[in-house]
């Protein structure tokens, strides 16, 4: 994705976000970091034809609209690929039973497609694959989710059973299906798992590996082996943190990325050893042509990138405003110091708590 134009959502009144392969985005709480991360959950829910029941059950239009319907009654974005060959875009209008499509645009250098119906739901899954520019935007928005791996507890999504055959194709946003998605990287890519493996080991030297056993309707739980006995354990012998690096290490690690990882704040619970190797994971991910967004509240993670890797969210006069950092800028800085140092230090002032 070259970049994206958001207008009306949420703490979002106007903006365009250029994008590049690494976008850890980072601000003060409620600058709007994890509203721009939710746009990529809207996107999904659009093209799934879900979109106005998945607001409904968020809280409905005010949730949604800019400082709710009373100060705004649309939303509208567009997104570019491609060196901006290829976009799509959309017009919605809050009505009185949700959102209508009024408009709805694939577009493709100079010319473009209407294929709004002014319907409730979006037409783009629907709309005709004779053209070409339609299968290219399908695919990227049918591969498009946003990860978050924060619910850790007894009853969390980890602990679920999932199928050896039905659940395998590609990981799920709250890791629901991890057991069979690993247990298919162990039976596929041994060179993969193994790496996996040793992933999570330098963080957990205890763990020794998975122990899968499906049973008779093919499904499985996420089970594992220490080093030092014999017995089998469950997710819920595991910390917090080991069980989202665990997660963190199958996402961007598996052998076939999805051409965008959208997450928020990765680095929930972990060891500064681990966010090092998140770090480098992201950088990998990225260099194997997985565009990578994150948003994170991290300064030790921000310190293993480049300033034009980064982006500081803030909310001014009520608004969320995103800036990509740039090293030129801070060349006389970082000299001395890390970006991680300029942004504790206040040098950097763009994302900070105070500032306006």
């Amino acid at each position: 994705m070259d970049y994206i134009e958001i207008k009306g959502y949420k703490s979002i009144k106007e903006a365009n976000v250029k994008l590049e392969p690494i976008n850890i985005l980072i601000g003060a709480n409620g600058s709007g970091k994890s509203n721009f991360i939710s746009f990529f959950a809207f996107l999904n829910s659009l093209y799934n034809c879900v979109l106005n029941e998945s607001i409904a059950l968020t809280g409905g239009d005010d949730r949604i609209l800019h400082y709710g319907k009373k100060n705004t009654d649309s939303i509208s974005f567009k997104i570019a690929f491609n060196l901006e060959k290829n976009s799509y875009s959309a017009h919605l209008k809050s009505g009185t039973e949700g959102f209508i499509f009024t408009s709805e645009t694939l577009n493709y250098l100079e010319s473009s497609i209407e294929i709004s119906n002014n319907n409730k739901e979006s037409n783009l899954r629907n709309s005709s694959d004779f053209y070409e520019r339609a299968v290219y935007i399908k695919q990227y928005l049918s591969g498009l989710r946003r990860y978050h791996f924060h619910d850790t507890g007894k009853k969390s999504p980890f602990s679920n059973l999932s199928h050896i055959e039905n659940d395998i194709h590609f990981l799920y946003s709250t890791g629901g299906n991890l057991a069979a998605f690993i247990y298919h990287i162990q039976t596929t890519n041994r060179i993969v798992y193994n790496r996996i493996i040793k992933t999570i080991q330098s963080i957990a030297p205890y763990f020794s590996d998975f122990f899968f056993a499906p049973n008779t309707g093919s499904f499985l739980k996420l089970q594992w082996m220490n080093k030092f006995n014999e017995v089998i354990f469950g997710v819920n012998d595991l910390s917090d943190g080991t069980l989202r690096f665990i997660a963190l290490s199958v996402l961007f690690l598996q052998p076939n990325l999805p051409d965008t990882i959208v997450i928020d704040e990765p680095e929930l619970g972990l060891h500064p050893a681990a966010i090092a190797k998140l770090a480098g994971m992201i950088q990998s991910a990225s260099k194997r042509g997985s565009q990578v967004i994150v948003a994170t509240q991290s300064t030790d993670l921000i310190s293993h990138f480049m300033p034009e890797d980064i982006i500081t969210v803030d909310q001014i006069n009520g608004q969320t405003e995103f800036t990509r950092l740039s090293s030129e800028t801070l060349a006389e800085w970082l000299d001395s110091y890390t970006i991680d140092d300029l942004w504790k230090r206040n040098i950097i002032t763009q994302g900070q708590p105070n500032y306006n």
